[in-house]
C-alpha cells in the first residue's frame, strides 16, 4: 500500500450493510433470528422516544442499539454530533460502502483504516444466543467485512471469534478469516464477564441467553488461540471498554449531553483495570511474538499503570514468583496503543514508547477527528520531531499490519 497522506487510523468503524446477515445466513434455519434491520414504534427501543416509526438492528429477537440504526454522528449534519440515523435511508453511503468510504478518507487525508465493528455487533461478538447461532453470525460478519479488504488494500479488517464454542472452533474461524483478508482479531477484555453483563448506558445489549461460562482470558484454555495468533502474525485488539460495562451510575438530573460527556471518559479508562492482569499473566512471555493493541482508550494513563506495575514487580520480587520480565518491558516489546485528540499523551510518548503508539480517527463516531483530522493531528503533535511523527502517525501501523 502506498502512503500518500501520512495518516493511518488504528481505529475506525465499518458499518455493514443492512443485508449483510440476511444474505449470508440460512433463512430456513434462522428465520427472524438473523441480525437484521426492523421497523418499530416501540418507545422502549428508542433512547429518545418519538411518535413515529424508526428502524433498529435486532439480533435473536433483541434490539441492539437504541440510539439509532447506525453509529455515525460524525458524518451527519448535527454540529453537536448527537444525532444517530433513525432509519436506514438516512445513513450516508460512505458509512457502509467501502468504495464511497475511500472518497471520505481522501478528503480527510487518511491513507488507511483498521476496521472495528458498528451495530449490530456488541463489542466483539454475538452473545445473544447459543454456540451454533453465535458462530453463524460471526462467520457472516467476517465474510461481509472481508469484502472491504477485497475492495481496497487501504482497509485492515479485524475478525471476530466465537466464545460459546470450544477454543478449537475459535482457532479455526480465525484461520479462515485471516485467509479471507482479515489483518487482526478483536476480543473481549474478559469473555466470561461480558457474558454475564447487562445492558449498558447506550442501549447496547450483550446479555447471553446461555448459562455457559467461558474460562478467564488468562486460563491455559486460550493458549491454542494465542499460539494461532502468533503463528499467523496477527495482533489481538481490545477496544474502548473491552465489552465490559464498568460505568458509574447515571445521575437522573443530567440531560442527555451531560450524561454522554461524563460517561465517555469513564468508558475509555476501563481497560486500565485489565492491563495489569495481562502484563502479570505471563502469557506475553510465553508468546513473545504475539502483539496486543488497545484502541479508543487514549494513552496518557499508560505511564502511570506501567509505573505502578513495575513498582509492585520490584517491591514484591515477582521474578521469584514466575513473572520473569518487568511489566513495562513486556509492554514495550509487544503492545501498541492509540491516541486521537489528546496532547498530554503525546507529550508523554517517551514514557510509553514512540514505537508503541498509533494514531486513530474513530470515524464515524462522535469523538472522531473527521473532517479535520489534519488540524487535530497538528494540535497534538506540536514540537514532535518529524521522525517520531512518522512513526506514530503511520509507520508503526505499517509495521504491525505488514502494509509494506
Amino acid at each position: 500500500m502506498k502512503i500518500v497522506h501520512g495518516l493511518i487510523s488504528g481505529d475506525s468503524h465499518a458499518q455493514l450493510h443492512r443485508d449483510a446477515f440476511t444474505s449470508r445466513m440460512s433463512a430456513k434455519k434462522w428465520g427472524d433470528f438473523i441480525p437484521r434491520v426492523v421497523e418499530t414504534r416501540d418507545k422502549s427501543h428508542m433512547t429518545e422516544p418519538v411518535d413515529r416509526a424508526v428502524e433498529r438492528w435486532m439480533v435473536n429477537g433483541q434490539v441492539i442499539e437504541k440510539r439509532g440504526v447506525a453509529n455515525c454522528p460524525a458524518i451527519m449534519t448535527d454540529p453537536m454530533r448527537a444525532y444517530h440515523p433513525q432509519r436506514w435511508d438516512e445513513v450516508p453511503k460512505a458509512v457502509y460502502d467501502p468504495l464511497e468510504r475511500l472518497k471520505v478518507l481522501d478528503q480527510d487525508g487518511v491513507d488507511a483504516e483498521v476496521l472495528f465493528p458498528n451495530p449490530p455487533v456488541q463489542s466483539a461478538s454475538f452473545l445473544q444466543g447459543d454456540a451454533e447461532y453465535e458462530l453463524a453470525c460471526v462467520r457472516a460478519y467476517n465474510d461481509a467485512l472481508a469484502e472491504w479488504r477485497q475492495a481496497s488494500d487501504r482497509y485492515i479488517p479485524l475478525a471476530l471469534i466465537p466464545y460459546l464454542s470450544d477454543v478449537k472452533v475459535a482457532v479455526k474461524e480465525l484461520e479462515r478469516a485471516v485467509k479471507a483478508g482479515h489483518g487482526g482479531v478483536l476480543m473481549l477484555a474478559e469473555p466470561n464477564r461480558a457474558l454475564q453483563g447487562k445492558e449498558n448506558v447506550f442501549g447496547l445489549t450483550g446479555v447471553s441467553s446461555t448459562s455457559r461460562s467461558v474460562p478467564m482470558i488468562n486460563d491455559p484454555y486460550w493458549d491454542p488461540f494465542w499460539a494461532a495468533c502468533q503463528s499467523l502474525g496477527v495482533a489481538v485488539h481490545w477496544h474502548a471498554t473491552g465489552g465490559i460495562g464498568l460505568l458509574p451510575p447515571r445521575w437522573e438530573k443530567y440531560n442527555r449531553a451531560q450524561e454522554t460527556v461524563t460517561l465517555l471518559p469513564c468508558g475509555l479508562s476501563v481497560l486500565s483495570q485489565y492491563l495489569p492482569s495481562l502484563l502479570f499473566s505471563g502469557k506475553l512471555d510465553r508468546f513473545p511474538r504475539l502483539k496486543w493493541v488497545c484502541t479508543e482508550t487514549g494513552i496518557a494513563w499508560f505511564p502511570y499503570v506501567l509505573d505502578a506495575c513495575d513498582h509492585e514487580w520490584e517491591r514484591r520480587h515477582l521474578w521469584t514468583e514466575g513473572v520473569t520480565t518487568r511489566p513495562s518491558e513486556v509492554f514495550r516489546r509487544q503492545m501498541l496503543v492509540c491516541f486521537w485528540f489528546e496532547k498530554i499523551g503525546v507529550d508523554l510518548r517517551h514514557a510509553i514508547g514512540v514505537d508503541n503508539i498509533m494514531w486513530e480517527s474513530d470515524f464515524p463516531h462522535n469523538t472522531s477527528t473527521y473532517p479535520g483530522s489534519r488540524k487535530m493531528v497538528e494540535q497534538s503533535m506540536t514540537g514532535v520531531p518529524d521522525g517520531e511523527r512518522r512513526q506514530m502517525l503511520y509507520g508503526n501501523a505499517v509495521n504491525l499490519y505488514n502494509l509494506n
